[in-house]
């Protein structure tokens, strides 16, 4: 049995599927205690950090956080980004890959309204941007967390996931330096933003990984032509 076909045989990655759904959870849970629970208020770690971005506000790390506002959303973060990202994989032989990663992007937004609707948190007024209706969850840091993922899944190298989650980390500081969210809005939209990508895959995984290998042997072999 090839590599290929044994990975074809295991149809459900189960510890994606339920590390998953259990980020989803949490991000849901989150939201209920916030706004149950708190009342919709900001938590004391919400207030304490979002002073120490006001304090910590120069012309560099808005200007940065600013550049971070623009591709992480809008027209740019939600259609242009995720279709570079799928050029980028059909550019390397992997239609499947391509498709996964426009399916996990539509996923991550579509999280992220429902949870924005669910619970209709109320941003902070020190916003230096104009953003859309609901704090909770954070979809420029949900966006992050699911191209992180993506390529995490999709390229399983470590340097990916490090480069992804200093993305993740990155964004998530921006949104609360900007004023746009709270800090546990970006925890919300990490988890949300990863939880639905891992599902995703726990589904695809064995037909991505096919592809993977194959596509990498594939060049192996053009590599030996060349030689």
């Amino acid at each position: 049995m090839t590599a290929e076909s044994a990975i074809r045989h295991r149809t459900v990655q189960w510890g994606a599927l339920i590390g998953g759904l259990a980020a989803i959870g949490l991000a849901a849970f989150i939201g209920a205690w916030i706004t149950i629970l708190n009342a919709g208020e900001p938590l004391a770690v919400d207030a304490a950090w979002l002073q120490l971005m006001l304090d910590t506000r120069t012309p560099f790390t808005e200007g940065l956080a600013l550049f971070l506002n623009f591709i992480g959303g809008g027209r740019v973060g939600i259609l242009v980004v995720p279709l570079a990202i799928a050029g980028l994989f059909l550019l390397l032989r992997r239609p499947w890959a391509a498709l996964f990663s426009i399916a996990a992007a539509l996923a991550a937004t579509l999280g992220v309204q429902l949870l924005k609707h669910l619970f209709g948190r109320a941003r902070p007024e020190e916003m230096l941007v104009h953003s859309d209706f609901g704090s909770f969850p954070s979809g420029h840091t949900a966006n992050a967390a699911a191209i992180a993922v993506t390529f995490g899944v999709l390229i399983p190298r470590v340097w990916v996931w490090v480069a992804g989650s200093a993305y993740v980390v990155l964004m998530a500081w921006s949104r609360t330096l900007l004023g746009a969210h709270w800090l546990s809005d970006t925890v919300g939209g990490a988890l949300i933003g990863a939880g639905v990508v891992l599902v995703l895959w726990a589904f695809s995984a064995h037909w991505l990984e096919a592809e993977r290998l194959g596509a990498a042997r594939a060049r192996e072999a053009r590599r030996g032509v060349a030689a």
